[in-house]
């Protein structure tokens, strides 16, 4: 996927009805006129308590329900019951809510971030951090979903199996702290301090401590000791499929892995950073400083100079700790081309956070061996999954050549993945290619290198990690927070928001009170245990989803060309993403 799940709350999503042929006169007038800011008050104040009210259960949310609310669905088809911890889910929608309040002061926004805090508050396990669901119905409920459409999403392996842990993969963890973060500064509601205090040990106890791990995060914490170490490999493979290729989990059960995939590394960092500046809690800038050391200590030596989205944590397999590793059966142990892209980012955040010029050395190698390895022209023709992709997704350990990954079979029972070098016939939903802009980042490394001595005393002064309080960014949900957000004085301007883009938002919401987006994926209903028959066709391999046993979402306009699948319009949901985007905009046209 070309965009994180955590940003889709800040797609800018344009309402189905708004963009239909049939656009009511109401919603043409009031979009052609600006108006007033009680109309727009009034209308995110419905929207806001129609969606607490008659959407949420208990204040918590999953990510798109049909009107009737008879379907729901978060990255898979969720019960009524179910709280989404992932963005666009929960807490997203509560930072929406909670920045609609810090705009318009309205007491109706804070009682909806209120209650989906608390819906947090009971979502949160024991231990301090969060899973990336929870269910209200309780446990057994909660298991019974794992062994039916979690077992049978073949493209979803982290949701195959109920580990009863947290995770800090998807930003599901630090965006639920963050929020009972600030819900907690809004008001010293006590009611917020014990889960803020848990979530804070449950960051510090997962951090890796001594060796060359030191200062990162695994993936899920506490161990569990039945994680899946490796992936069915079907003794009836297709006869079309090389002799030759490589499979499954290269590095064995991988949530112990030290992980930067999905920004876990900065995730932590940003919230601890976060406490720091809010809670008088200097003592966290030792592990924030860990973290950072780690990040750097685990880039490779030139002239693969690079991350991969897990490193091992400890020596294993006769390899060294600190080496990159292998995760889920289509993530081979390689260096990552768009981790890397990001790990320099950080590197370069942490240079302002500290004024230590150590953390840009070893960047042009960095830069250097992205550019060593991009994209063909013939790669990017033979295949229309590489589209807009500078570089290959993984990059091989030695050889410096791509890494693709593929599939066969139709479902879980009866396909695996494997990965080789041919670029053709990818997977779609993990994208064979990345865009990596090379040229931004050594204009970025150049000018951070200009900075006069004077320069850098002044990022460090004004640094989080400088000590002192430092209020919080006002916003959330406008968009993605970097560290340097989190500088004194910094600068959060807001995007700009046309009148007639407020006013065709409200329009839109009419008199029902929320808005309808056309839904990005659909799925099948669990219809029992998948068959183990063999497929020798490769109608499934470039698509979302396999045959209808898969409970994998998909884009119902592009099925597999495999009967009974036929095209189909994408259904109008109540969508969270919708809600946030559109929130964001208002919050933003109302601030402005």
């Amino acid at each position: 996927m070309t965009l994180t799940r955590r940003q889709f709350g800040r797609l800018a999503v344009v309402p189905a009805v708004a963009t239909a042929a049939a656009t009511t006169t109401a919603t043409t007038a009031m979009a052609a006129t600006a108006p007033t800011r009680a109309e727009v008050l009034a209308a995110m104040r419905r929207a806001a308590a129609f969606l607490d009210e008659h959407v949420s259960y208990r204040g918590a949310y999953v990510w798109n329900y049909l009107p009737d609310l008879s379907r729901s669905w978060g990255e898979m088809e969720a019960n009524r019951t179910m709280c989404w911890v992932q963005p666009p889910g929960t807490p997203s929608v509560g930072h929406a809510m909670l920045d609609a309040y810090h705009a318009t002061g309205d007491e109706v926004f804070l009682r909806a971030a209120e209650r989906t805090g608390l819906a947090l508050v009971a979502a949160q396990l024991p231990v301090g951090g969060w899973n990336y669901v929870h269910d209200f119905a309780g446990t057994a409920s909660l298991r019974r979903w794992y062994r039916t459409v979690g077992a049978n999403g073949w493209r979803l392996e982290e949701f195959q199996h109920h580990y009863g842990n947290a995770t800090f993969d998807d930003a599901g963890t630090a965006s639920a702290a963050q929020l009972v973060l600030r819900l907690y500064l809004e008001r010293r509601d006590p009611r917020f301090r014990a889960s803020l205090e848990r979530a804070i040990r449950f960051v510090l106890k997962a951090q890796f401590r001594g060796g060359v791990a030191d200062g990162g995060w695994p993936q899920r914490f506490p161990r569990f000791s039945g994680s899946v170490a490796q992936t069915p490999w079907p003794d009836q493979r297709p006869s079309w499929l090389p002799d030759d290729v490589a499979h499954g989990m290269e590095d064995g059960e991988y949530t112990q892995h030290v992980t930067f995939n999905d920004d876990v590394l900065g995730e932590n960092v940003k919230f601890l950073l976060m406490c720091m500046s809010t809670l008088d809690r200097d003592e966290l800038a030792g592990p924030v400083r860990r973290a950072m050391s780690c990040l750097r200590r685990l880039q490779q030596p030139a002239p693969q100079a690079g991350w991969g989205l897990q490193h091992l944590s400890a020596a294993a397999g006769g390899r060294p700790a600190g080496a990159p590793a292998g995760a889920r059966s289509y993530e081979p142990r390689a260096l990552a081309t768009h981790t890397t892209q990001t790990n320099v980012r950080q590197l370069f955040h942490y240079f302002r956070l500290t004024g230590d010029r150590a953390f840009l050395t070893r960047v042009p190698e960095a830069i250097a061996w992205l550019d060593s390895c991009p994209l063909t022209d013939q790669q990017v023709a033979e295949n229309p999954l590489l589209a807009g992709r500078t570089h290959p997704t993984f990059v091989e350990l030695g050889t410096n050549r791509a890494r693709f990954v593929h599939r066969f079979g139709s479902n879980v029972r009866n396909g695996a993945y494997y990965f080789d070098h041919d670029h053709r016939r990818t997977l779609s939903h993990y994208s064979a290619g990345r865009a990596v802009d090379t040229a931004s980042l050594r204009a970025t490394y150049d000018e951070l290198m200009s900075l006069s001595d004077e320069q850098v005393a002044d990022l460090r002064a004004r640094s989080p990690l400088s000590g002192g309080a430092i209020p919080l960014p006002r916003f959330f949900s406008l968009r993605d927070l970097e560290l340097t957000d989190l500088f004194r004085d910094a600068p959060l301007p807001l995007p700009a928001v046309t009148d007639a883009e407020a006013g065709g938002l409200v329009a839109d919401l009419g008199d029902k009170d929320h808005w309808l987006t056309p839904v990005d994926a659909v799925t099948n209903p669990y219809r029992g245990a998948p068959p183990a028959t063999p497929y020798d066709g490769q109608a499934y391999m470039s698509k979302h989803v396999g045959d209808l046993h898969d409970t994998s979402p998909y884009d119902p306009r592009t099925p597999p060309e495999e009967p009974p699948y036929q095209p189909q319009e994408r259904p109008l949901v109540i969508s969270t993403s919708a809600f946030v985007a559109n929130m964001s905009k208002l919050v933003a046209w109302t601030a402005r």
